[in-house]
């Protein structure tokens, strides 16, 4: 089923059962196809360039998931409007008018890369706004679209981890084609935990182990570790654990990188079986148990 986060927009959608039927609750931060009116009356640039800060179609490849048994929380809105895997604090000042204190944004890489909390520039195309956005603007974005998303994420993984002891968050991305590097071929599948502070080792383990066992180069960590929602959502220590996924958009889409493509169907049921092996792992006795 069905439901929306409570934001009268539905920028924010759970997918799934009504309670939590598995210790996994995967995300989809990027994949929103949702571009408000007055986010295009602002930009330079159209819906068409917009469209490739999208994790395109993530969230086709994730959603089936939801008769699985599994929840699913999917961002609707487009990440051009405000992107959901940043921190509040991630705000360009030039961006916002009036400009927030110093004290109260936080210039990080992305930041400065122009991928902050409201994208401002893309590679070959410059700034995507004609003029700052007011701080009004910016507000009511993060009303209606960012804290209720990371509400629902909170309170779904702390429902299963009630529920079973453990929850961990898998939270679906795509990326470009990676480079070679050294001459070897490069990952087509990366896993993330923020270099281990966001997951017990077990967890990314598994996830490796079962997306290669699926026929993909996947590594730990590297190009990706994960983002804000890893941050902000993993917490080993309270047996909450979070995992990023990057899956090349070359496996998925078609040669435009714009449509589903061959693959889709495969990747979906990598993500599946992804989803599957960590719940298993999250379910298993304790070795010493096993043993018993």
């Amino acid at each position: 089923m069905m439901e929306n986060s409570g934001s009268s927009t539905d920028y924010v959608v759970r997918l799934g059962p009504e309670t939590v039927e598995s210790p996994v609750i995967l995300s989809v931060p990027h994949a929103g196809r949702h571009y408000p009116e007055h986010l295009l009356d602002q930009t330079r640039l159209g819906q068409n360039v917009l469209q490739s800060l999208e994790d395109r179609h993530v969230d086709g490849l994730v959603a089936p998931l939801a008769e699985h048994g599994f929840t699913v929380i999917i961002g609707n809105v487009a990440r051009a409007f405000i992107d959901l895997n940043r921190s509040e604090r991630e705000v360009d000042r030039a961006m916002v008018t009036p400009r927030p204190a110093r004290t109260a944004v936080e210039l990080t890489a992305k930041v400065r890369g122009g991928l902050g909390l409201v994208p401002r520039r893309m590679a070959a195309h410059g700034n995507i706004y004609r003029h700052p956005i007011a701080q009004s603007d910016l507000s009511t974005r993060i009303k209606q679209a960012h804290r209720p998303y990371h509400a629902l994420l909170s309170d779904t993984l702390d429902a299963a981890r009630r529920r079973f002891g453990v929850a961990i968050l898998l939270d679906c991305h795509s990326m470009p084609p990676l480079r070679p590097a050294r001459g070897s071929a490069p990952a087509q599948i990366v896993i993330g935990d923020r270099n281990g502070r966001s997951a017990a080792p077990a967890f990314p383990a598994r996830a490796v182990d079962t997306a290669r066992r699926e026929g993909f180069r996947t590594t730990l960590n590297t190009p990706y570790a994960g983002g804000h929602i890893l941050g902000r959502h993993g917490k080993p220590e309270r047996d909450i654990h979070a995992l990023q996924l990057e899956i090349c958009r070359s496996l998925y889409l078609d040669a435009a990188h714009d449509r589903p493509g061959p693959g889709f169907e495969r990747i979906g049921a990598a993500v599946r079986a992804i989803a599957d092996g960590l719940a298993e792992e999250a379910l298993a006795p304790p070795q010493s148990l096993a043993a018993e």
